[in-house]
């Protein structure tokens, strides 16, 4: 009888390398999630694109509500946290930046891509090949779209008026893009240098936003507006022909002490002399301004002290010289390149050579009890342009200022554009 003879199973050696466990589901995830907040913003603003595109109404914290549907806008005022929707921010704002039109469209085209890549991950396939491939396509979609292009010369007004209307067809102005297409193209054309049409700034077309009227009272101006009316509570001129301006970056107001301190007057004679001196100070200056020949002073707003004073105001009146005051300091350079003079810091730097010249500098009536100063007829006129903005409420106004921007970028020519 054959004895059963129990065979010990082999035991495997044990291998000299670890075996570990790679957990790629918290990866996929991080991803997936990156993909989907992006993909949230671009649906945000998907139903703003186009003609039939539906406005948006924003509402901040404080109370400020904006009435829009352009992207930048809109992206610009929403509280976006997440990274991946930071990035899609700020695409829009590169895109406002470099081309000033078509923020919403490269909003929604990326959340499309995204929402493409994401059946594609899902797929298996590596991150890194669809990059690739995403990048491929840019370049053949750029081929196509240049095939399909047709030069465009600035001499070529029509095509330049239909572009710009094309952009403001899908804003809530639209109905005011017959007025507004041929603004933005007349304004391009008057700062553009034929010798460089490709170098266009568009900070020498200034937009003055003025409450009241409608849109329809928006108007291309060849010369300065300022959105305040002439300083004439002593008196002063309102009309100045055959104007010599000024724009002037120093006070007429009695001096202050580089310290704070008080000064404590108890004799009634000192007080006079104070008084006195004040106004033998004032006086110096208004005078060295008249022999200067100039009629027309624009101050720069001053915030150390005040940039004149009623005596300082009476004096100037006196000697029929108009006053605009408190001018921004960041309108100072686009002013002296429209009036083609320089500022002065200093009194003892005023000279003859240093003023502008301009034909007519009035304050205006707009109709509705609002007042506006506007230079005209300005001698060697710099290559700038200024638009006045007019609206029956504020977010009309501010709206078409938007549309009127994205107006301006399409026009503005660069010889590496064309036109579809």
């Amino acid at each position: 009888m054959a004895a059963a003879v129990t065979v010990p199973a082999t035991v495997p050696a044990k291998s000299s390398k670890t075996e570990s466990y790679v957990d790629s589901k918290r990866r996929d995830d991080v991803r997936h999630a990156n993909i989907l907040a992006a993909r949230a913003v671009a649906d945000a603003v998907r139903t703003s694109l186009g003609p039939r595109g539906m406005d948006k109404m924003i509402s901040s914290a404080t109370g400020e509500v904006i009435i829009t549907n352009d992207g930048a806008t809109i992206l610009n005022k929403m509280e976006v946290l997440q990274p991946a929707a930071k990035m899609l921010v700020d695409l829009s704002r590169s895109q406002d930046a470099a081309a000033g039109d078509g923020t919403t469209t490269v909003v929604v085209l990326a959340g499309s891509l995204l929402r493409s890549s994401l059946s594609l991950l899902s797929s298996g396939i590596h991150p890194t090949v669809i990059s690739d491939s995403l990048y491929k396509l840019s370049v053949h979609a750029v081929d196509v779209l240049q095939s399909m292009a047709i030069p465009l010369e600035l001499s070529d007004r029509e095509s330049l008026v239909k572009s710009a209307a094309t952009s403001l067809n899908s804003k809530v102005v639209s109905q005011y893009s017959s007025l507004l297409a041929p603004l933005a193209v007349d304004a391009v054309i008057s700062v553009v240098d034929p010798d460089h049409p490709d170098l266009v700034d568009l900070r020498d077309i200034r937009i003055v936003k003025k409450l009241g009227g409608t849109v329809d009272d928006t108007e291309l101006i060849r010369g300065l507006v300022f959105n305040k009316k002439v300083s004439h509570g002593a008196g002063g001129p309102t009309r100045v022909e055959n104007a010599k301006i000024a724009v002037i970056q120093f006070q007429i107001s009695p001096p202050k002490t580089d310290i704070e301190q008080s000064i404590v007057v108890s004799d009634y004679t000192q007080m006079d002399r104070i008084l006195r001196e004040e106004r033998n100070y004032i006086l110096g200056m208004v005078k060295k301004i008249k022999a200067a020949g100039c009629n027309v002073l624009l101050i720069q707003k001053s915030i150390l002290r005040d940039a004149v004073t009623d005596l300082s105001l009476h004096y100037l009146a006196k000697a029929k010289i108009l006053v605009v005051k408190d001018v921004e300091r960041d309108e100072i350079e686009f002013i002296i390149k429209t009036l083609n003079c320089l500022p002065i810091a200093n009194i003892e730097h005023f000279r003859e050579e240093k003023l502008g010249h301009a034909d007519v500098v009035e304050e205006v009536s707009i109709g509705d009890g609002s007042k506006i100063t506007k230079i005209t007829g300005i001698k060697d006129m710099g290559r700038t342009a200024t638009v006045l903005v007019r609206g029956s409420n504020q977010l009309m106004i501010d709206e078409a200022e938007r549309s009127l921007h994205d107006a301006l970028c399409v026009v503005r020519y660069d010889p590496t554009y064309d036109i579809l």
